[in-house]
């Protein structure tokens, strides 16, 4: 009786270990044929630039007299098209150049870590490339760490920063899994995840084609190398960041999701950012951290009340 007792419990357990072997080959089968299929449906968009002898995409759009250079949050797998809302606003009023850092949107792989440094200096060369030594610096999220870079090193070029409930330089910051993330990826379960997992950070107000494509350019671009070693410098780049403040004269507007509670002192973050500066504005609105999703226009319409009269 105990035998075969040993035998049925033996046998189930098997099934069990052979279920989830087919589980897991079929994850990562579905993964890597679906990554390779992906690759040739997506549409190309905006125009590259030569950086670093690579590839970085930028899409521009606008006749304005004034440009205004967007900067995407972390991990935004295609910034072209995240920052639509906020482009149709501004483009009516100004030359709008959204930048796809390396690792982002349609832009190339580069084999350099994600200093800080390298990131500044690498949009920096993309203006350059186009010919624009002048512009209002837009960041969304952890811009606001790469802007206050930014500024200080390239004071006489930028007008204005705006903040889009940006990162500041003294908020915690959570150690980075990189060899976690990098398994998942290499695994499918990546895919997997956002599939069952609802997006918040999606644009609603835009077709099903365009849907799709930002879902497989971000399958393409999650935690890729470049944004595991964005990850990896992140603290380091926070850091960086605390020795730093904003240019005295240089105006300086933050627009915050209100009613924050993922960072203590959100709104307090940004207000001792400008307490110096001769021009500086903290604004909050109801919305979510892609803000500019949802409130492009009262983004746009107060930006351009602030700055007029700087």
């Amino acid at each position: 009786m105990m035998k075969r007792i040993l035998m049925i419990s033996l046998k189930i357990i098997g099934v069990f270990v052979a279920a989830i072997v087919i589980f897991l080959v079929t994850v990562f089968t579905v993964n890597l044929i679906s990554n390779k299929s992906e690759l040739g449906k997506i549409a190309d968009y905006g125009q590259f630039v030569a950086v670093d002898g690579k590839n970085m995409n930028v899409t521009i759009q606008g006749q304005g007299e004034e440009t205004v250079v967007l900067l995407p949050g972390y991990g935004t797998g295609s910034p072209g098209i995240d920052f639509m809302p906020l482009v149709e606003e501004l483009s009516p009023f100004y030359k709008v150049v959204v930048i796809e850092p390396f690792g982002y949107g349609l832009s190339d792989i580069s084999e350099k870590e994600r200093s800080i440094d390298n990131i500044v200096d690498e949009t920096h060369e993309a203006l350059q490339q186009l010919n624009i030594d002048r512009y209002i610096l837009m960041g969304h999220s952890i811009a606001g760490i790469y802007g206050l870079e930014y500024v200080n090193r390239y004071e006489n070029e930028v007008s204005a920063f705006v903040g889009i409930d940006s990162s500041f330089p003294s908020q915690p910051v959570e150690e980075f899994p990189a060899e976690s993330y990098e398994l998942l990826r290499k695994s499918g379960f990546l895919r997997l995840i956002m599939k069952l997992s609802p997006d918040e950070t999606a644009l609603q107000e835009v077709d099903e084609a365009t849907k799709e494509q930002v879902r497989m350019i971000s399958l393409k671009n999650v935690m890729n190398p470049n944004i595991l070693s964005e990850g990896e410098q992140m603290e380091h780049n926070f850091k960086v960041a605390q020795d730093l403040t904003f240019p005295k004269k240089l105006p300086v507007f933050f627009f915050l999701a209100a009613n924050t509670t993922d960072v203590e002192g959100w709104e307090e973050g940004h207000e001792e950012q400008i307490k110096d500066s001769m021009h500086g504005e903290v604004m909050s609105f109801e919305g979510g951290h892609y803000l500019h999703h949802t409130r492009s226009k009262e983004i746009v319409e107060n930006f351009r009340r602030l700055y007029e009269v700087k």
